[in-house]
C-alpha cells in the first residue's frame, strides 16, 4: 500500500545546527506533487538528496528566517540550472511573503525582487482547505509573533499529519492535531514558568497538546542547538502515553 511519507530535511529549532539545517520536510503522496514544507537554512541542500528541486511545492507556515530564508537559493536553482523546469512553483504561505523573500534575493540592498516569474503564490487562510494533489491540506493560525499557521494534511484514505509549525501553547493547536495518527511538534525548551507565551512550546507543553488531542504518535522537532533533546523528550513522555520519538534529519516516517 502506498503511503504518504514525511522525510526530515532539517530539524534545528531557531538557528541551523551542526548536525541538522533548520526547519524543512518533504511530504511525498501518491497522485501528489513532493511538497516541502518549511524551507529554513539549509534545507534546499538536504531535499537535494531526495528530490530534483525543480519539481517541489512548497508550503510556508511563517516567515520567520529559519523557517523561509533558503528560498532565494531556490529561485536560483529554477532560474539558471540549465534544465529548465516547467512552469512556475507553487507556493502556499502567509500574507507578505512575496516581499519578505522577494527582500532576501534582491540584487541590492533596499530593492526587491519580482518573485512572481519563479513563484506562483497563494495565500493561506486560517480554517480554510485546498487541495493539494489528492490530499486535503487545512491551515490553522497559531500562538506565534508573525502571521504563523499549523497544518494538517488528510489523504484519501483519511489517513494524516499535523504539524504545529512555531506556536505557544493555545487551544487552535489541539484542534488542528484532533485524532491525527502523526503529529509534528515543535518543542523549544525545556518547561519553566518563566518562558514566555505565545512562542514556542516545551516539551511538557508538546506532550500535553499530543495527550489532550487523542494523536497516534508524537514526533518532536525544532529542538535548538542549546536545548537538550533528552530532557524535551522526557517532558514529552511524562504527558503522552503514545510513541514519542525526536526526529533527526534523514529520518523518514510513514503515515
Amino acid at each position: 500500500m502506498a503511503l504518504m511519507r514525511i522525510t526530515v530535511l532539517g530539524c534545528s529549532g531557531s538557528v541551523a545546527g551542526p548536525d541538522s539545517p533548520a526547519s524543512g520536510y518533504l511530504l511525498t503522496a501518491p497522485d501528489t506533487p513532493p511538497v516541502v514544507i518549511d524551507f529554513g537554512p539549509g534545507v534546499l541542500g538536504a531535499l537535494q538528496r531526495y528530490a530534483d528541486p525543480g519539481e517541489v511545492s512548497i508550503f510556508l507556515t511563517h516567515l520567520h528566517a529559519d523557517h523561509c530564508l533558503d528560498l532565494p537559493g531556490l529561485l536560483v536553482w529554477r532560474r539558471y540550472h540549465p534544465v529548465k523546469p516547467a512552469g512556475r512553483a507553487l507556493l502556499y504561505g502567509p500574507s507578505g511573503t512575496d516581499s519578505r523573500i522577494g527582500a532576501a534575493s534582491a540584487e541590492l540592498a533596499g530593492e526587491t525582487d519580482d518573485i512572481s516569474d519563479t513563484i506562483d503564490l497563494r495565500l493561506l487562510e486560517d480554517r480554510r482547505s485546498v487541495e493539494f494533489g489528492a490530499l486535503t491540506v487545512e491551515a490553522r493560525r497559531v500562538f506565534h509573533p508573525p502571521e504563523a499557521y499549523g497544518l494538517r494534511f488528510t489523504d484519501p484514505d483519511g489517513r494524516s499529519l499535523a504539524y504545529s509549525g512555531d506556536t505557544g501553547m493555545c487551544d487552535e493547536v489541539v484542534e488542528l492535531a484532533r485524532g491525527v495518527d502523526v503529529f509534528l511538534c515543535e518543542a523549544s525548551w525545556t518547561h519553566s514558568p518563566d518562558r514566555p507565551e505565545g512562542i514556542h512550546l516545551s516539551g511538557t507543553e508538546a506532550g500535553q497538546v499530543a495527550a489532550r488531542a487523542g494523536v497516534g504518535e508524537l514526533l518532536l522537532t525544532h529542538i535548538p542547538p542549546w536545548t537538550s533533546r533528552e530532557d524535551v523528550i522526557a517532558e514529552a513522555k511524562a504527558e503522552f502515553s503514545g510513541p514519542v520519538h525526536a526526529v533527526l534529519p534523514g529520518d523518514v516516517f510513514a503515515i
